[in-house]
């Protein structure tokens, strides 16, 4: 094993890392403060991907078509706070499941029937398809990016909750949202920007995911599960906590994809290495999780800490 190899890999695992921050980060402002269940949040990564792939096919700028899709995904997001979601707050927890699993499905099948079965795929911008020189190891400069701006995303979101008035109402209002609106605070106006943020977020993960994976009806489920995995491992409702666990599922993920199959190569035959060595890594980020559970059911980073 090469140092070159192993920073490659470490810098995937990143790469990996912040995309699912993105998805976090918003997941977190919904279901860890606003306290509802969004199985939905991965069909707004969706909405964001194919936005982005049409956009940037339309106009040819890729900044412009992220930040439209990032745009969209916001849209979408308000419009299904106001015409479902609001509805839905004083409920419990099953009936947020059965509403947006509703939705997962009507997303799905919308996007099946306006653009098929088949994936898009999006080409890397052309300026961003060379490599970035970091202490003489070149890396895709897109994939640099996408490090670059999950990072500007974290300390964005600290800045904002941490920081700012708007982030003292977020956190009021979801401790004691009858004691915010006494005050003269508009709760109902804030949930929503509350949501639509969560959702211009998972829009932004989407689009900037277009590139390296395939855009396709469907595709939110199996990464919702992961950022499902995130925040518990986090710590339900702590934006930092999504972060160093995006980090650590990322590494742990990409790091045992490639390393695993070359440990079990030491004491089984390739074919068997080769196949085990995925499913285990796969199984690692669970294996993380029920851990984390049993020692510290509040998640590793939880609310309330700096």
């Amino acid at each position: 094993m090469s140092i070159t190899l192993l920073l490659a890999q470490v810098l995937n695992g990143l790469q990996y890392g912040v995309l699912l921050f993105l998805l976090a980060a918003g997941l977190t402002l919904v279901f860890g403060i606003m306290s509802f269940v969004n199985l939905a949040h991965g069909s707004l990564y969706m909405v964001g991907a194919y936005a982005g792939a049409l956009l940037y096919g339309a106009i040819g700028s890729f900044i412009l078509a992220v930040l439209g899709a990032a745009a969209v995904a916001f849209g979408v997001g308000l419009l299904l706070e106001v015409s479902v979601v609001s509805r839905l707050y004083r409920r419990d927890h099953l009936d947020h499941v059965l509403a947006t699993f509703g939705l997962v499905m009507f997303f799905n099948e919308v996007v099946r029937l306006i653009w098929g079965p088949q994936p898009l795929f999006v080409q890397v911008p052309e300026s961003l398809s060379g490599t970035v020189d970091l202490f003489g190891f070149a890396y895709p400069a897109y994939r640099f990016l996408i490090i670059l701006t999950g990072l500007a995303v974290a300390a964005a979101s600290y800045w904002l909750i941490h920081r700012t008035r708007v982030g003292m109402l977020i956190r009021a209002g979801a401790q004691n949202p009858q004691m915010v609106g006494a005050l003269g605070i508009n709760i109902g106006l804030l949930n929503a920007l509350l949501f639509g943020v969560g959702a211009m977020l998972a829009g932004l993960a989407g689009a900037m995911a277009g590139p390296v994976l395939a855009v396709q009806s469907g595709m939110g489920e199996p990464v919702l599960i992961t950022t499902l995995v995130v925040i518990v491992i986090g710590g339900i409702g702590s934006v930092s906590g999504a972060l160093y666990a995006s980090l650590i599922v990322g590494l742990v993920d990409t790091l045992g994809r490639v390393f695993l199959p070359l440990l079990l190569r030491q004491v089984a035959e390739r074919s068997v290495a080769d196949a085990a060595g995925p499913a285990l890594a796969s199984m690692s980020v669970y294996v993380l999780m029920a851990l984390v559970l049993a020692l510290r059911p509040q998640g590793l980073f939880p609310a309330g800490r700096r």
